[in-house]
């Protein structure tokens, strides 16, 4: 288990989390003006702390940087189950409604212009399993789609991946290790597809080179000529996608 504080700072929320998972210090910067210092358990806390002072600039340029996307890109209102809710699903825009249904367990089903969570009477009183049926069926759907573009990009490139896994990072839409383990946001299913399979190449590349040297951006554009808008949309509202369902802490 991760121990977590909640400290209070002047312009932003300061949340410290010693993680048993993490390998290095990290900060998280969020749109809502909060902050997550990261750090292994056998890193000492004064040390994480002098790495949060040194790195108090960029956390402000960040902070400025999130607010001016939120101003162009405003986030999209919290799921309320009231039957008005909008969810994205590849870059469109479906209604999202929640129905009774004589089901052990919630199902979700996807129509031509709407998401259907199908759920028990009782379940459909309580938001939060709504909201986990839905991120279940997502985050499926977002392993995937993943694995269609890994097997159409791949090849191209002259690569191989060893593992695919889908997770929830806040900080990165996808990572490569030297090992071939790729691992890729299940957020990025409700952006349009030409941005997930962006990501897709990126990650693939690393395969090839392991940074991001003008050898790699050639190497991704040659395969993604227009990489370069999308990679910016993610930029500007990837904020958004991560509005829609609360990110589960382990």
């Amino acid at each position: 288990m991760d121990d977590q504080i909640e400290l209070f700072r002047d312009d932003y929320a300061l949340t410290e989390r010693v993680s048993a998972k993490a390998r290095n210090i990290r900060i998280e910067v969020r749109p809502d003006r909060g902050v997550t210092l990261v750090y292994p358990r056998w890193v000492g806390r004064a040390e994480a702390h002098a790495f949060l002072r040194a790195r108090e600039a960029w956390i402000r340029e960040k902070l400025a940087e999130l607010a001016q996307q939120a101003s162009a890109y405003p986030l999209p209102a919290r799921l309320r189950w009231d039957g008005d809710d909008r969810i994205s699903l590849r870059g469109e825009s479906y209604a999202l409604k929640a129905e009774a249904a004589r089901l052990r367990s919630p199902a979700v089903r996807v129509e031509s212009q709407r998401v259907v969570v199908l759920a028990p009477s009782a379940v459909i009183q309580q938001p939060a399993r709504l909201d986990a049926a839905l991120r279940q069926a997502l985050v499926r759907q977002a392993r995937l789609d993943a694995q269609t573009y890994l097997q159409r990009e791949a090849p191209p490139l002259g690569v191989r991946y060893r593992e695919l896994r889908i997770n929830d990072a806040q900080t990165q839409w996808g990572s490569c290790n030297p090992g071939g383990t790729i691992c890729l946001s299940w957020r990025l299913v409700m952006a349009p597809p030409e941005v997930f399979r962006y990501v897709v190449v990126h990650e693939l590349c690393h395969l090839v080179h392991m940074d991001h040297s003008p050898r790699f951006w050639s190497l991704v554009e040659r395969q993604m000529a227009d990489y370069e808008q999308h990679k910016r949309w993610l930029r500007d509202r990837g904020h958004q996608l991560h509005a829609i369902l609360a990110r589960e802490r382990r």
